[in-house]
């Protein structure tokens, strides 16, 4: 792997299995809690209002625009001011047909892999999707690869693997064993594939400059972290990208 970094040899990562019963109410409980129509749901957004908050305090530089990765049902845009254009990168339809935001969307992609390397952003986003990401350093060495020279790359997550996160937990966890008879630490562990010390390392490997603040005491006393990243090696995400390429016998001349 690049630089004998061998943490990355650990993507792609594979999910298990989702056990029949939690199959059966998946889309039902994941389209619920992105809509905030449970009581869990509603008081996790009320906290995740503080991710929100932080990454539209920052604007892209000059002329130029955002890509949300994961904009889900576009609510990120109720805090974002009408600053250059906007586009997302969403694979599920059914989170975003029916929103009021819609309008201010100038391209939709079901991957980032779709967008043509010429494209420019002065800024690329996420907000608490970085943790799902199988991929997860092949998406930030192609979001490094479409920024500007002085653009920002912005990470919101939870703080997936600490003692307060996952005591955090225990209130979601208890509304779904009562609706659901489950254990939500399985649909948990299914979701959230990375933890956040994996995503700081991933985040540090592609960009030189990276500054965190937390929703807490600490990284490891938090909810919820926040990244900007500035300055990507685009030596070393290229390498990547080229080998990444190599080894699943694909050629992209754009590269």
């Amino acid at each position: 792997m690049v630089n004998g970094e061998e943490f990355l040899n650990k993507y792609p990562k594979q999910r298990t299995e989702l056990p029949p019963a939690y199959r059966e109410i998946y889309h039902q409980h994941y389209q619920s809690n992105r809509h905030a129509r449970t009581r869990a749901s509603r008081a996790s957004s009320c906290l995740e209002g503080w991710m929100h908050k932080k990454v539209a305090a920052v604007s892209p530089p000059g002329e130029s625009g955002t890509l949300e990765i994961g904009a889900g049902t576009l609510n990120q845009l109720s805090y974002e001011s009408p600053s250059g254009f906007y586009d997302i990168v969403e694979p599920y339809e059914f989170l975003y047909r029916d929103s009021g935001n819609l309008g201010r969307i100038r391209n939709i992609y079901k991957d980032i892999s779709e967008i043509n390397s010429g494209n420019e952003y002065g800024r690329i986003t996420s907000i608490a999707v970085l943790e799902h990401i199988l991929n997860l350093p092949e998406v930030i060495a192609r979001s490094a690869l479409l920024l500007r020279a002085e653009g920002i790359f912005q990470a919101a997550i939870p703080s997936e693997g600490t003692w307060l996160w996952k005591l955090g937990t225990r209130y979601t966890g208890h509304e779904f064993k009562k609706k659901y008879g489950l254990d939500y630490q399985v649909l948990m562990k299914y979701e959230h594939v990375n933890d956040a010390g994996e995503i700081e390392k991933v985040l540090a490997y592609f960009f030189e400059k990276i500054k965190c603040r937390v929703f807490g005491l600490s990284k490891s006393v938090s909810f919820y972290r926040y990244y900007e990243c500035l300055q990507p090696d685009r030596e070393k995400v290229q390498r990547f990208i080229k080998e990444k390429h190599t080894l699943s016998g694909y050629n992209d001349d754009q590269l």
